[in-house]
């Protein structure tokens, strides 16, 4: 059907709720500078809204980050941790009974249809697809495993029909296809209903080969770079991975753990990677076009200034920094920090935000724009879009500063892919609890792995995280404090002193559910006023976070496993005048401290 042949309800389209269309990518880097290599997007999206600039996954694997998003919670409360059973994938996430509470079906409830075609998550295949059916969707086309990450045979399964093989076809297109064509069944038999339709390609994550056995069990994937479309496949010839200086450091390693272990890349395995970068580029392209196709439609239909366009990723990417293979799930910014573009009513054209955001702030955001209230359970706020509200949130001093980062998997940050002959690709434990921390003076990054290792990197001074001050802290952090310090809002304070602080924050962080999420300070430090990290630095707390509980693991998992998880945070363990309020639950203790 023709957009002309069809009048009927445009009208009331147009002037009716606000529709949402969500572009979502996979494994798409904000640190490697692809979005500079997608013109049309520039041109649609960048230049007619507002790109936030310091968005971030809360954790950087494809399930758990997508899981996350969907429900607004931290993976530490949706325990999707992983991307196959038993932490993760659609069958942990129909355990985790998410499939009856998530965005698609409260947007439902509140009078919206959806739309989906694309990725939906990990393991949601040709066996289990409807046992059951993802639920809260008025039409769908999803892509399904074996086929999900298959460039050129992709699987597809369209509302309640049986799986169709799509053998030689090009996946990105048909994705870009489907989604155009979800946006014509909103528009035309919705029957005047508002919309969010979300298209979400497979690009430019890796082209797999999922193996599995004669019963259809899980054994390995065999991944190669992404493939582009042949119209594309001649372009960017002499691009190469941007040679920042945490590109294949030669000096010395980075990082704690396995990463210290890291041996530098061959000039061989570089130019594979080289080759790899190129292949993401290419793939880019279609879901490029695709941002056109998508802004001419609704432009088309009339309904373009009534319609928010999300543009985002699941995750970032890493490929040859810190000596890694192409991949993901590490703590380092190129793997938690994501495109987020947002086009619409009231967005600033052309607006560039830095304070942090995440992936957990996303179904807030979208219910705030959709007229919808609030859920109490939800982690995250809704994002600043409008030029009064961006304001607002960055002179009201209550803007948040933090993000919470996490994973849990004994794989490493590589792609898991087979490298060319004599690269090793280990496999160790790579389980952590992050905090990403902006101030507008001040930027850290810690984290505290499941070994006990420590990573402290003063982000003002060292960007590329390469210089790990933690070790030339303390092993414990509350020992006395050393001569070494960092510069806070024009002031300097030992590491020890910031570590504690920030040590803290993560306790509160790593179990953290609800307003916990979005205000830890308050959490921490009830009725001080205190919101910041610049604030809590004043001297008169030192004694309180010495005596802080610190953030540890009993034990190395591959999924969250909350006995394995060490010491969680309790209201007990607020501040109140100087003192820690558990320790009035035993009298002894206040005794033995007189």
């Amino acid at each position: 059907m023709n957009p002309s042949d069809d009048l009927r309800d445009l009208e009331d389209v147009a002037t009716n709720q606000p529709n949402i269309v969500f572009i979502l990518s996979d494994d798409q880097d904000a640190k490697l500078n692809s979005l500079d290599y997608m013109p049309l997007l520039q041109k649609h999206l960048m230049s007619k809204g507002t790109h936030f600039q310091k968005h971030y996954c809360t954790v950087a694997w494809c399930c758990p980050s997508r899981v996350s998003l969907w429900t607004g919670k931290a993976a530490h409360n949706t325990n999707v941790t992983n991307v196959v059973p038993p932490f993760g994938g659609y069958p942990q996430f129909l355990d985790r009974h998410l499939n009856e509470s998530w965005v698609p079906l409260w947007l439902q409830e509140n009078g919206y249809n959806t739309y989906y075609t694309g990725k939906l998550m990990n393991y949601h295949t040709v066996d289990n697809y409807n046992n059951p059916y993802p639920s809260g969707f008025n039409g769908t086309d999803f892509l399904l495993d074996p086929g999900t990450y298959s460039y050129l045979n992709p699987i597809f399964q369209r509302n309640k029909d049986a799986p169709v093989n799509h053998t030689n076809e090009y996946n990105t297109d048909l994705v870009a296809k489907k989604g155009l064509g979800l946006i014509d069944e909103a528009v035309q038999g919705g029957q005047g209903r508002p919309f969010f339709v979300t298209i979400a390609p497979i690009a430019p994550h890796a082209d797999f080969e999922i193996v599995y056995t004669e019963d259809h069990e899980y054994v390995r994937t065999i991944n190669s770079p992404p493939v582009s479309a042949e119209r594309h496949k001649d372009l960017f010839p002499d691009e190469i991975v941007p040679r920042t200086p945490n590109f294949n450091p030669l000096d010395k390693p980075s990082g704690v753990d396995f990463l210290a272990e890291l041996e530098p890349l061959s000039d061989e395995n570089i130019t594979y990677n080289d080759h790899w970068h190129r292949q993401r580029l290419r793939s880019l392209q279609v879901i490029d076009e695709l941002v056109e196709d998508v802004v001419q439609k609704l432009e088309k239909y009339g309904i373009l200034d009534n319609t928010y366009i999300f543009y985002s990723s699941d995750n970032g990417y890493h490929i040859s920094q810190h000596r890694l293979q192409p991949g993901k799930g590490c703590g380092w910014e190129e793997d938690i920090n994501v495109p987020l573009i947002v086009r619409g009513p009231n967005i600033p054209a052309g607006g560039v935000v830095d304070f942090p955001t995440s992936h957990t702030d996303l179904a807030p955001t979208w219910f705030k724009v959709l007229g919808i209230p609030l859920r109490e359970d939800f982690d995250g706020l809704p994002i600043p879009l409008t030029a009064d509200e961006i304001t607002e949130w960055e002179g009201s001093g209550k803007a948040k500063e933090h993000v919470q980062i996490e994973f849990w998997s004994d794989i490493t940050g590589g792609e898991y892919n087979t490298p060319p002959a004599g690269i090793s690709n280990p496999a160790p434990d790579n389980t952590y609890k992050g905090l990403r921390i902006l101030g507008e003076y001040y930027s850290f990054y810690y984290s505290v792995w499941c070994s006990g290792s420590h990573q402290l990197y003063d982000m003002t001074t060292d960007p590329y995280q390469l210089n790990n001050l933690y070790q030339t802290a303390s092993s414990e952090i509350s020992s006395p404090p050393t001569n070494t310090t960092v510069t806070i809002c024009n002031a300097n304070y030992t590491l020890v002193k910031v570590t504690q602080r920030l040590d803290s924050l993560l306790f509160v962080l790593k179990t953290c559910t609800g307003k916990a999420c979005s205000d830890p300070w308050n959490s921490l430090m009830p009725n001080t006023g205190i919101n910041s990290l610049r604030q809590a630095m004043d001297p008169k707390y030192d004694s309180f976070f010495e005596n802080m509980k610190r953030v540890g693991y009993e034990r190395c998992e591959g999924g969250y496993i909350p006995d394995a998880e060490g010491e969680v945070y309790e209201s007990g363990d607020a501040y109140q005048g100087g003192e820690k309020l558990r320790l009035a639950r035993d009298p002894r203790e206040w005794w033995n401290r007189a």
